[in-house]
C-alpha cells in the first residue's frame, strides 16, 4: 500500500479521489443551503397567507365562539388564541409582522412581541435536515399581536415546521458507500489512464540502459505521449549510432596498430641484447594487450547479441570448469535452480573477468552463489591481501589498478572490473567490493532472476 501511494498513480489517485470528493461535499453543501433558503421563503411566504386566512376567518365568527374555533382551525406552525393580555411589544417590527400588516391593511393592528414562543429559544427543537445537512432553522418564528376591526386582541404565534422535530429516518451509509466506491474507481481508472504512457515510457528507459536494441516505442495514444515516444526513439536511434560508430572507430584504430605491432616484434627479434629484447618484448605485449582490452572495453558496451533466458547453474558450472581445465585454483559451492535473462557470452565474459582478478592477484577463487529475494548472489573470494577501502570505489575506472607495475607477472590493464560492471548492469545486476573479515577481496555479483512474462 506504501508503494502504490508513493508512485505517480496513487498519488494522481489520491489527488482525484480528495479532489473529486470534496467538490462533491461543497456542491451538496451549497445545493443544501440554497434548497433550505428556498424552503424558509417558501414556508414564510405560505405561512403569511395561512395567516392572513385565518385571521380574516376568525373575524366572522362570533365572539363568544371563536376561542372554539382557534382551537379547531389552528394547525402546526401557525397557531392563533385570544390573548388575556396584549404582552410586552418589541422595540421594532419583524419583516413576517411587516409583511401580514401590508396584506391585511390598516384596519387591523399587527404587531410584533418581545415575548416569542418557549419553542423559538430551544435551538434542539429547530434542526432540520437538507440532504446530508442538519441546520438551524431560519425562517419565521416569533409572537404577534393582532388586533381585529371590531377591537379584539387575538395573540398568533408562528412556530418553526413540525418535521422539524421529527428527523426522517433514512439510512445514507449505503449511498455513500456507493458515491465513494463510484468516485475510487473513477479516480483510480483516470490514474491509471494518465500514467500508464509514463510507465511505459520508463519501462523503455529501463529497456534502453540494458538493451540498445530493444524495439522502439509504438507511437499511439494522445498527440503529446505520441511526441514524447517518438522523441525518445530518436534519442535511442541516436545513442546506437553513435556506440556503433565508437565501436568501429576503435576496431578500425586496433586492427591498423597491429601491422605495425607485428613489424616491431619481427625486428625486435634482430636486437642483439637478449636483456633489451626482452624488455622491448614485454612492452610490445603489454601494448598489444591494453589494444585488446580497450576493444573489449568498447564492445562491452554494444549489445548486438541475442537475450535469452539462461540456466545461471550451468553457466557457472561451465565458467568454473574452464578456469580448473586452465590450471587456476576455483572452487564453485552453491546452485540457485533458477534463470537470468541475459546474452551468454557477456555473462560469461562478466564472470570469466571477476574469476581471473580473483586468481591473478588473490592466486585462488572460491564462488558461492545463493539465491535472494528473485536475485542471484554470486560471491567470488580470493586469498589476496585485499583492497585499501579507499580504492575500492576506483579499482572500476578504466585502466586504473591499485599498483603502479604494469610487468606481464601482476598482468592486466585495468579493465577487467569495468568490463564486467559494464555488462553486469546492462543485465539490471550490480557489482560490489569489499574486503573480507577474515581476509580477502570478496566480489559480490547480483543477476535479477528471469520471469517469462518479461
Amino acid at each position: 500500500m506504501k508503494a502504490f501511494f508513493g508512485s505517480m498513480t496513487g498519488r494522481v489517485f489520491i489527488t482525484l479521489f480528495l479532489g473529486i470528493l470534496l467538490s462533491a461535499a461543497l456542491t451538496q453543501l451549497l445545493a443544501d443551503l440554497e434548497r433550505q433558503r428556498v424552503l424558509e421563503e417558501y414556508r414564510d411566504f405560505h405561512t403569511l397567507e395561512r395567516a392572513e386566512q385565518l385571521i380574516m376567518a376568525t373575524e366572522i365568527v362570533p365572539s363568544s365562539a371563536r376561542h372554539t374555533y382557534l382551537g379547531i382551525a389552528n394547525r402546526p406552525g401557525v397557531v392563533l388564541e385570544t390573548a388575556p393580555s396584549e404582552g410586552r411589544k418589541a422595540p421594532a417590527i419583524t419583516e413576517f409582522a411587516a409583511g401580514l400588516a401590508t396584506r391585511m391593511g390598516k384596519a387591523y393592528g399587527i404587531a410584533s412581541l418581545a415575548d416569542r414562543p418557549p419553542v423559538c429559544d430551544m435551538p434542539h427543537q429547530q434542526k432540520l435536515l437538507y440532504g446530508l445537512l442538519r441546520v438551524q432553522w431560519r425562517g419565521a418564528c416569533e409572537a404577534l399581536s393582532v388586533t381585529l376591526r371590531d377591537g379584539e386582541k387575538l395573540r398568533l404565534s408562528v412556530l418553526p415546521p413540525q418535521f422539524a422535530t421529527d428527523l426522517p429516518k433514512t439510512d445514507f451509509r449505503a449511498v455513500l458507500a456507493l458515491f465513494v466506491l463510484s468516485i475510487a474507481a473513477l479516480a483510480y481508472l483516470v490514474a491509471r489512464m494518465t500514467t500508464s504512457p509514463l510507465k511505459k515510457l520508463a519501462q523503455a528507459a529501463k529497456n534502453l540502459g540494458n538493451d540498445i536494441n530493444h524495439p522502439p516505442l509504438q507511437l499511439t495514444g494522445v498527440s503529446e505521449i505520441r511526441q514524447a515516444s517518438a522523441a525518445f526513439n530518436a534519442m535511442q536511434a541516436r545513442i546506437r549510432q553513435y556506440i556503433a560508430q565508437r565501436t568501429e572507430m576503435l576496431a578500425a584504430i586496433t586492427h591498423d596498430l597491429q601491422t605495425p605491432l607485428t613489424r616491431l616484434r619481427l625486428r625486435l627479434e634482430k636486437v642483439s641484447d637478449g636483456e633489451l629484447q626482452q624488455r622491448l618484448i614485454g612492452d610490445l605485449s603489454a601494448m598489444q594487450e591494453m589494444v585488446r582490452e580497450g576493444l573489449d572495453l568498447a564492445r562491452s558496451s554494444d549489445t548486438n547479441e541475442t537475450m535469452q533466458a539462461l540456466d545461471l547453474d550451468s553457466l557457472l558450472d561451465s565458467v568454473c570448469a574452464d578456469a580448473t581445465d586452465a590450471g587456476q585454483d576455483v572452487v564453485l559451492v552453491g546452485r540457485v535452480a533458477m534463470r537470468a535473462f541475459g546474452r551468454p557470452m557477456g555473462l560469461r565474459r562478466c564472470l570469466v573477468n571477476l574469476i581471473d582478478n580473483a586468481v591473478k592477484y588473490g592466486h585462488d577463487a572460491r564462488v558461492t552463489v545463493e539465491r535472494t529475494k528473485g536475485a542471484a548472489r554470486i560471491r567470488i573470494r580470493d586469498s589476496g591481501p585485499g583492497i585499501e577501502a579507499a580504492e575500492l570505489a576506483r579499482v572500476f575506472e578504466p585502466f586504473y589498478r591499485v599498483e603502479s607495475s604494469r610487468s606481464r607477472e601482476s598482468g592486466g590493464t585495468g579493465l577487467g572490473l569495468t568490463i564486467a560492471r559494464n555488462i553486469a548492469e546492462q543485465h539490471g545486476g550490480t557489482i560490489a567490493l569489499a574486503n573480507h573479515p577474515d581476509g580477502g577481496l570478496e566480489v559480490t555479483l547480483m543477476l535479477p532472476e528471469y520471469y517469462a512474462g518479461r
